[in-house]
């Protein structure tokens, strides 16, 4: 059976449209975007700081948990500030 005669009810791939998204960083790149050296990210990971996963023998983090930690320092400063 050819493969256009097994999509011929309407079922075709469609190429993804546009660039892949990153759906994690890893500590070496989250510590460029905040400026900090990989091991104290690794040691904000570690204390619970900043969230992260651990992928076999990598550890990764959501762009969304990088958020959320730049959220909770800036709120932080904020309460501090006079």
């Amino acid at each position: 059976m050819s493969t256009m005669a097994s999509r011929s009810s309407g079922q075709q791939r469609k190429a993804p449209v546009g660039p892949i998204q990153r759906r994690w960083y890893t500590v070496d790149e989250v510590a460029e975007m905040l400026g900090y050296g990989p091991t104290k990210v690794r040691m904000m990971c570690i204390s619970g700081d900043l969230r992260s996963l651990k992928d076999g023998g990598s550890r990764r983090i959501l762009p969304a948990w990088v958020d959320e930690y730049v959220a909770m320092r800036a709120a932080e400063a904020e309460a501090d500030w006079p």
